[in-house]
């Protein structure tokens, strides 16, 4: 199960590395003014933390509860249960950063003079921790093993393209647009890629990160 999941962390890797090859390398075209690249980087980056989050965590932790009874094991021991879920999604945030770590290394030789710094790193940890939090409520919710990539499917693969990743959200029709823009991985693609532009991020994203964490915490 472990070289499972290592194997799924890779293959994430790698779909993120694809497309940051196709779109950024095969598409020479601008956004907002600047190279389509330099759009492109701060969306992959965000994505990458989120499905290196939610990937670590959906899957195996719908294995542990329903086959291996884990939870249960938990509970009958003299380990708080909240302390066994605050691990698990913090590993799950971390998995992510890994992920969202080796895109910027991959994309570091590249002459874009985009800006990462502490608070880009923290933004990262926060989307992560959001999504592996989502990610425990999804396995919680599980029937049977294979509603893991069911979630992934219309879930997560779905916000991987419309999420302000690969294309701005500002030419959607109102009212879709509003809808995808309250999306986490909406806000954090918005505010790595204003900190890579020297921008301020804004106090709004981190409010609507927060909130999702707040209400698939409790």
């Amino acid at each position: 199960k472990q070289r499972h999941s290592y194997k799924h962390r890779g293959a994430g890797n790698t779909s993120s590395l694809l497309y940051l090859t196709i779109f950024g390398m095969g598409i020479q075209t601008t956004s907002h003014g600047e190279p389509y690249l330099h759009f492109l980087i701060p969306g992959i980056v965000a994505m990458a933390t989120m499905t290196g989050s939610f990937s670590a965590i959906a899957q195996n932790m719908s294995v542990q509860r329903l086959y291996e009874k884990a939870l249960d094991q938990i509970m009958v021991s003299a380990t708080p249960l909240w302390q066994f879920i605050l691990g698990q999604v913090i590993g799950g945030s971390l998995r992510g950063m890994y992920a969202g770590g080796i895109i910027l290394l991959l994309t570091a030789p590249i002459r874009t003079n985009l800006i990462f710094n502490g608070l880009s790193i923290l933004i990262m940890f926060l989307n992560g921790t959001v999504f592996a939090t989502i990610a425990l409520v999804m396995s919680f919710l599980a029937k049977s093993y294979t509603d893991a990539p069911r979630f992934t499917s219309y879930i997560i693969m779905p916000m991987s393209f419309l999420c302000n990743t690969f294309f701005s959200t500002d030419q959607m029709p109102a009212g879709f647009r509003q809808v995808i823009s309250l999306l986490p991985l909406s806000q954090a693609s918005g505010m790595i890629r204003a900190i890579s532009n020297g921008e301020a991020p804004g106090g709004f994203g981190f409010a609507v990160l927060l909130a999702y964490l707040v209400v698939f915490g409790v």
